[in-house]
């Protein structure tokens, strides 16, 4: 008897493309019917089907996502009681004052709340969040105590100078708080997000100046790995001083669903400021170059409806050294900011392999907006 095709759920092309990438990460086939996959821009009406043998089998995987959608919304909705963060990770560095200057452009726009974030360690070597940390034997009482004193001190002082360039008008009237903690930077990080978490993390980079032995160990480059917020990466030498500064944004895209999600995250951080986006995909050869062209007129098509307000460029670069592309493209069309969506086979986990993470971060003068899927 044939196994005929049968209609499992009906949603918008965006859900049915998730619904279809879970069912066959789950063993059922399932194919979309009533799309243009050229331009998949449609209404809803989209249809998920699948064989009628696999029926009972996909209406469990879709109880499930039910079930573990409800839970998310649930803990959006909690979230939502509590206002918004911005985590700035500090060292009292100029890099922490830059930072600063991001976040509190952000929280003014957002009515968020930044949170000065500033750990230590008890092992005579002072936490930086841009540089090298090395290690020695653990400290007396005595000593642990200083420490604490000397990084409430250096706090307070932070804390003044914020004040102070306040009432001079030189940073927006926020609301902000402070933290110290003892440990090693990273991992009070990733504590605190864990606990809290904020909207997004706010930290600064040295730049493309250092040497790349001074990049192992960086704070930055681990938190952008393994934080799961987005994160926001300020180089030394970036040309723009806040977010309002803020006219061209590159995102790069490999096509995939969890891309189009990172972007609508970041509209929604992002949505008070006005700029344009310039979308950048990567191929190596003629074939993919041509297919690659034509989902990015699905794109265009996409987003034009979804955002009409924002001004949108579609480019697709090619060569092999990807590092090298990206860098000329920033300079060529005055970016500044390179927005990616960490997720498997996607460009930035290919940018990622052999360590490039820790050189990446520090690569170029230009912002990076780092999403996690």
């Amino acid at each position: 008897m044939e196994d005929r095709l049968v209609t499992v759920a009906i949603h918008t092309y965006e859900k049915a493309q998730i619904l279809k990438s879970v069912l066959e990460a789950n063993g059922v086939d399932a194919s979309i019917h009533n799309v243009n996959q050229i331009l998949p821009v449609v209404s809803a009406g989209v249809r998920v089907r699948i064989r009628e043998s696999d029926l009972p089998k996909a209406l469990s995987i879709i109880e499930e996502m039910n079930n573990a959608q409800a839970v998310q919304e649930a803990v959006a909705e909690e979230l939502q009681k509590k206002p918004h963060e911005i985590l700035v990770p500090v060292d009292f560095s100029d890099y922490s004052q830059r930072a600063c200057a991001f976040a509190f452009s952000l929280a003014e726009k957002t009515e968020a709340e930044v949170v000065l974030l500033h750990s230590y360690m008890n092992f005579g070597a002072s936490s930086s969040i841009g540089g090298v940390i090395s290690y020695e034997r653990t400290v007396d009482d005595e000593v642990r105590k200083a420490n604490f004193e000397r990084a409430e001190k250096e706090m307070l002082g932070f804390e003044r100078q914020l004040r102070e360039q306040i009432e001079m008008e030189n940073l927006p009237n926020v609301k902000f708080s402070t933290k110290i903690r003892e440990g090693i930077p990273e991992e009070e990080i990733l504590h605190y997000v864990k606990r809290h978490a904020p909207m997004m993390i706010v930290m600064g980079t040295r730049g493309k100046s250092q040497k790349d032995m001074e990049l192992i160990g960086s704070v930055t480059a681990e938190i952008v790995e393994r934080a799961w917020v987005p994160v926001f990466a300020i180089p030394e030498n970036t040309v723009i001083k806040s977010f309002n500064d803020i006219r061209n944004i590159a995102c790069v895209t490999n096509f995939e669903d969890k891309d189009l999600i990172a972007f609508d995250k970041m509209m929604s951080i992002l949505k008070p400021f006005k700029f344009k986006v310039h979308f950048v995909h990567f191929c190596q050869n003629s074939s993919e170059n041509l297919w690659s062209e034509i989902k990015l007129s699905g794109i265009r098509t996409y987003f034009a409806k979804y955002y009409p307000e924002l001004e949108f460029e579609y480019n697709v670069l090619k060569g092999n050294d990807l590092l090298s592309v990206l860098d000329d493209f920033v300079q060529e069309n005055s970016i500044d900011v390179v927005s990616m969506n960490t997720h498997k086979r996607n460009i930035f986990a290919r940018l990622f392999n052999h360590s490039i993470a820790r050189k990446m971060v520090f690569h170029t003068d230009t912002a990076m907006f780092v999403f996690h899927s």
